[in-house]
């Protein structure tokens, strides 16, 4: 306490803010609430260094030297403004809202789970987990006899079509995404979860749960509904704000950030990026002229060996489906290879298969910028359809008056489709097509071209 020990209540966690008289001087201080004994509040080394009053020992008495500055005020005011991006913790409770998330529990469910051996580094994650959820009064210790594994996600420490005109771009990173929202009273004890050092209960929205995905989307909807798709895009907990200059994008950046602020929502700061010409977004690099790869997946893609089993040859596909907007004809190039996954196929590495996984290594490799499309130009479609696949691409004009595409569509036939004879599988094609993107093909003011290979399609100029 005043003598330098330690005050017998404990640690002095509660503040208040109290005006007061001093010296004929109206002040506002944030003081700390403990037992002071006699005295009615202790002024600290910190006031008496910042203010350096005159101190008179013999009458006890203080004075001020000079009039303090009225910035002094106003520093303080705005260093007490809470910040969005502020620390990498926030360590309280979001606000009950009226989307608090509720948990439906299904007939055939299991109540119970029983506990899994972990690593060394597993269980130093999971004590560490703990303690900071505990010490931020996410999650208590519970006693029920029901609950869930704990779950053990990899983080990646890693609809863009109205970005057209788009130049400058912020990306941020909402902080702890699922925990921003709480769990309804009455649905907590659904939230129990096992781990070696006993049983918690979680009083906020947690990765896992069913329905958490949606109501993120839907809590982020709600809270920027007024600049969605005007300045920002989100998808979870991802936020990307793009304008079309400097000026505009200060103030939109801005916005967001009282928004945030205004709503206790905080950024992870060492994931935000601010005022750049280019930023990865889900996966894909947006560009003020387009989309493009990122570089690491080309690089994934260059060094990545030949198949040796049928698991190798759908883990290559899985990541190659990711990327299959940036590659003409894709399904077509895949279609040795999906042959070789399906069921009851003999394990047969040939030619035909190592040039498919070669071509998509190449195609993916040396992929185009997909530019951005713009309502006020003309669309342009160019489909085709073989024996087992359709592919199409849809364009426009740029600035050297040449073609450029916005996007690639490719897929298998499936069932009844693949007995169509040509014609009919060249104008599935075409239908396919305007289904897919007609996003950018509905009440667009201008005719949209179609280029096919086809001559049996010609009379619907005559029809």
């Amino acid at each position: 306490m005043l003598d330098g020990s330690s005050p017998q209540a404990g640690k002095m966690w509660k503040k208040a803010i109290l005006s007061f008289s001093f010296d004929g001087k109206q002040l506002t201080k944030t003081f700390l609430i403990c037992n002071t004994g006699s005295h009615t509040i202790v002024l600290g080394l910190k006031w008496l260094g910042a203010h350096n009053p005159e101190i008179d020992w013999n009458s006890h008495t203080l004075l001020f030297p000079h009039t303090p500055p009225d910035h002094v005020a106003i520093a303080e005011e705005e260093e007490a403004d809470k910040n969005p991006l502020e620390g990498e913790e926030f360590n309280k409770l979001p606000p009950h809202r009226h989307y608090n998330i509720g948990i439906e529990l299904t007939k055939e469910g299991p109540l119970n789970s029983s506990l899994y051996s972990m690593t060394d580094a597993e269980s130093a994650t999971l004590k560490d987990w703990l303690r900071d959820k505990l010490k931020a009064s996410k999650i208590h210790p519970s006693k029920l006899s029901i609950s869930s594994l704990v779950m053990f996600v990899p983080k990646k420490d890693g609809s863009c079509c109205l970005l057209c005109g788009a130049k400058v771009f912020t990306k941020l990173d909402l902080q702890w995404g699922y925990n921003n929202v709480h769990v309804k009273e009455g649905d907590k004890w659904k939230t129990v979860f096992c781990t070696k050092y006993g049983l918690y209960k979680s009083l906020v929205m947690t990765f896992g749960l069913t329905n958490a995905p949606a109501l993120l989307q839907h809590f982020m909807n709600k809270l920027f509904k007024d600049l969605l798709d005007i300045c920002v895009i989100i998808y979870l907990d991802d936020i990307l704000i793009y304008s079309k200059d400097d000026v505009d994008h200060t103030q939109h950046v801005h916005e967001v950030l009282c928004w945030l602020m205004d709503n206790q929502s905080f950024c992870k700061a060492s994931k935000c990026t601010f005022h750049i010409t280019s930023v990865e977004y889900l996966g894909i690099i947006v560009l003020d002229k387009g989309f493009s790869l990122d570089k690491l997946k080309i690089q994934a893609m260059q060094e990545w060996p030949t198949p040796t089993k049928v698991k190798e040859v759908q883990s290559f596909l899985g990541f190659a489906n990711f990327l299959c907007q940036f590659v003409a004809n894709f399904s077509h190039m895949a279609r040795p290879l999906y042959n070789l996954v399906k069921k009851d196929t003999l394990w047969k590495w040939d030619t035909k298969e190592q040039e498919a996984f070669q071509g998509l290594k190449d195609a993916i490799t040396n992929a185009p910028v997909l530019c951005h499309a713009d309502p006020s130009k003309l669309y342009f479609l160019e489909t085709n359809a073989s024996g087992a696949a359709l592919g199409s691409i849809m364009s426009q004009q740029q600035d050297d008056d040449c073609l450029h595409p916005l996007g690639f569509l490719s897929e298998s036939f499936k069932g009844a489709e693949q007995n169509y004879n040509t014609h009919n599988k060249e104008l599935l094609a075409i239908i396919r097509s305007f289904k897919y993107w007609h996003i950018f093909l509905e009440g667009t003011l201008h005719p949209i071209t179609v280029f096919i290979n086809h001559c049996n399609l010609e009379y619907w100029k005559e029809s």
